[in-house]
């Protein structure tokens, strides 16, 4: 019941985060999707059938990846910002403590490897389950043109013994 709380709490944040410059939307949407994933299945599946939202947050719980458009977005973001700041800023201390601030994020942001696409949601399979299927349905392909004395005797079920 609190990952529910708090998972409400965070998207409550992420909205509010959406119309405010300060606040950012996708950490919060990321941290309520991981409580919901814990505590409301039901929860975790709205925030993933999401039209914005969604392919971030699989993306992210899959493989730890972003967008590309996401990635430069937010890089342009620090970037801007940091400029604008270090430019109305009057003290060099000041200044400094803003690029001091912003450093990890951006060399987390840049670091991150790209997903790659929503190939993976639409299909609901990781690429490598997806050609480890193919290579069965080429060898369930194959079977088929064996004659039924060079196929492997079956084993009677349970429920024919």
């Amino acid at each position: 019941m609190l990952l529910k709380i708090a998972g409400l709490f965070f998207v409550s944040l992420a909205f509010i985060g959406a119309f405010l410059p300060l606040l950012p939307t996708t950490p919060f949407l990321l941290v309520a999707a991981a409580c919901f994933a814990k505590s409301s299945p039901r929860m975790h599946k709205m925030l993933l059938a999401n039209k914005v939202f969604g392919p971030m947050i699989y993306h992210w719980e899959q493989s730890r990846s972003i967008p590309k458009r996401a990635k430069i977005v937010s890089l342009s973001s620090i970037v801007i910002a940091t400029l604008w700041s270090c430019y109305i800023l009057p003290s060099l201390v000041l200044k400094l403590l803003v690029v001091g601030l912003v450093a990890w994020p951006f060399v987390f942001l840049w670091r991150l490897p790209l997903s790659d696409g929503n190939k993976e949601m639409i299909t609901g399979k990781a690429p490598e389950q997806s050609k480890s299927d193919q290579g069965q349905s080429d060898q369930g392909q194959s079977d088929q043109g064996q004659s039924d004395q060079d196929k492997p005797a079956e084993r009677p079920s349970a429920e024919e013994k």
